[in-house]
């Protein structure tokens, strides 16, 4: 059987004015700032605070990833076609797609099959030029920091060989990791070592989505850690007088954007920072305006429940004064045959034995779903080579202990193949009057708080801090901001920090290498294992089965 491409249902569906879209919000046109007749920015005046606290919000994560692909994305805009079509008035508020994961391994990031968000290849292309914003901002910190360090008699009397700040680009560069800036002699400013990070690891990205407006936005950016004295005093962008400037170059950025989604709902993205280094959501702002526009918001975070799902409850729920009312809990099969020990190239296999086995997995991650406090749904994506046996055993499964589950078939048959999982997850929502339950209090010390994610979300058995993280907390508390929750960094292959060890793991340590300061988003980074802020592009990128013809007609992506 053959399914047409992800480009190609885009292509040719019939795409409504944004105007029109904006209607179904109460949004007046004269308050939308039009991108062509398809997109528009969204001033911050729409949200309102008194209307945010009457919508409900619907967080999707996810089992542990595979290569397979679980449709996370494509489950978040699926349901919220099905949302609206038993009358729920839903919006769908997601992140921006990076360059470098659409022109690498993923071809493109706006869901897929009949559960998308359009247009698709300007969403997934530049879109309104926020990841660029953002890459110009960087960069305008870094070259007021180099400025700074060359001056004669010192200006701030920074020493280079403290600064970790570095410049970004919007794409996959392995060759720009790491470099040397400053040669030329004299004219080329101090020598030192820096390099290139994606433009999604930024902080300047974390930032943006996580602040309230535009005088929290500037005095985040007042806050980012730039580096020590050589008299170990720290100094900040503020100390520079940076914040105007950079806050100036996001004046448009910080707008959310209303698109739509393939049935003509309205869908809001905006921001994109690393699920791996940064909180994995889009932006605050983004999430408060859909709560006061609508009665239902579907965001989703990076990852797992042990990554996105965690720093959501931690740290944007912290920040944004909100509480999601239910969670998706997305799996598939081929997932849970992955995690029970299926290669990749058998998941397409009957394997009741495996599936079995890798139920481990998505039963930890239900275990997370209940630390947080908030009612799950599972979301089970169907795929065309899930038989009626490992379906029902999955479905059995999630009954016997407890928990809601419905078949998804979104990606197939759009808002028609999600009002199973709409109907029960509006109603996990509706009935849910409390509030989420952090994982751990802010004002625990770092160590503390680090121990605790580790043991109660991951299933660590405990943690290693090796010397340079024991460095780091010195240091964190020398410069007072231990208060702030941690934003760990791990894998998001394995609840462990080895990305080999599938299913769920037990009696492991987590090794924390050294401990990352992010001041200006308001966390500290602890890094475990091996992770890269500048990916690079794979044997084979997406890029090279890309193309455009004489009349702009884009393919390829995916």
């Amino acid at each position: 059987m053959s399914f047409k491409s992800d480009l190609e249902i885009a292509q040719a569906a019939s795409l409504q004015p944004i105007r029109q879209i904006a209607k179904k919000l109460n949004i007046a046109e004269g308050d939308l700032e039009l991108y062509g007749n398809y997109k528009a920015k969204l001033p911050l005046k729409l949200y309102d605070e008194s209307k945010l606290r009457k919508g409900k919000l619907i967080l999707v994560t996810a089992m542990t990833p595979t290569p397979a692909g679980e449709g996370k994305t494509t489950t978040s805009i699926g349901l919220c076609e099905g949302m609206n079509k038993i009358g729920k008035k839903t919006t769908v508020v997601l992140r921006e797609p990076s360059l470098g994961p659409v022109f690498g391994m993923k071809g493109g990031a706006a869901g897929g099959g009949y559960s998308q968000v359009v247009p698709m290849e300007d969403i997934n292309l530049h879109f309104t030029g926020d990841f660029a914003a953002v890459e110009k901002a960087n960069n305008l910190l870094a070259a007021l920091i180099d400025n700074d360090i060359q001056k004669p008699g010192g200006g701030l009397g920074i020493d280079p060989r403290t600064v970790e700040w570095k410049r970004v680009m919007d794409m996959n560069d392995r060759a720009l990791r790491n470099m040397i800036t400053g040669l030329g002699g004299k004219n080329g400013g101090m020598i030192r070592e820096t390099g290139f990070n994606i433009t999604a690891a930024s902080e300047i990205m974390a930032i943006l989505c996580l602040a309230k407006d535009m005088n929290d936005l500037k005095q985040k950016i007042g806050n980012i850690y730039i580096g020590d004295t050589y008299s170990q005093k720290a100094v900040f962008a503020r100390d520079l007088n940076a914040q105007g400037a950079v806050a100036l170059l996001l004046k448009e950025a910080i707008k959310p954007n209303l698109v739509q989604t393939l049935e003509g709902n309205p869908a809001i993205i905006h921001g994109g920072p690393f699920g791996n280094i940064a909180q994995g959501a889009n932006s605050i702002i983004a999430t408060r305006m859909g709560m006061s526009l609508s009665d239902y918001v579907i965001t989703e975070a990076g990852f797992g429940s042990d990554l996105g799902a965690e720093k959501f409850i931690d740290i944007v729920c912290g920040y944004g004064d909100y509480s999601p009312h239910a969670i998706v809990l997305v799996a598939t099969i081929r997932a849970l045959k992955y995690h029970g020990g299926v290669s990749r190239e058998e998941l397409t296999k009957p394997n009741l034995k495996a599936l079995e086995a890798g139920f481990a997995n998505l039963e930890k991650h239900i275990e997370n779903t209940k630390i947080f406090g908030v009612p799950a749904v599972i979301s089970l994506n169907k795929f065309i080579t899930d038989t009626e046996e490992e379906l029902n055993w999955v479905i059995n499964k999630c009954e016997s202990l407890g928990v809601d589950i419905a078949l998804s078939e979104g990606w197939e048959k759009g808002g028609a193949g999600m009002i199973d999982l709409a109907k029960k997850i509006a109603e996990a929502a509706d009935n849910f009057h409390g509030k989420y339950w952090p994982v751990y209090d802010w004002k625990s010390s770092v160590e503390e708080k680090i121990r605790t994610v580790a043991v109660k979300i991951y299933g660590a058995k405990d943690v290693e801090f090796l010397p340079k993280a024991k460095q780091n907390l010195k240091k964190i508390e020398r410069i007072g901001l231990s208060g702030m929750p941690v934003c760990i960094a791990k894998t998001q292959n394995s609840f462990s920090d080895d990305a080999k060890k599938l299913g769920r793991p037990k009696d492991f340590i987590v090794t924390v290498r050294e401990i990352e300061v992010a001041a200006g988003a308001g966390f500290v980074i602890p890094i475990t294992g091996d992770i890269l802020r500048m990916p690079g592009l794979p044997n084979v990128p997406a890029a090279l089965g890309m193309d455009i013809d004489n009349d702009g007609r884009i393919s390829g992506l995916s």
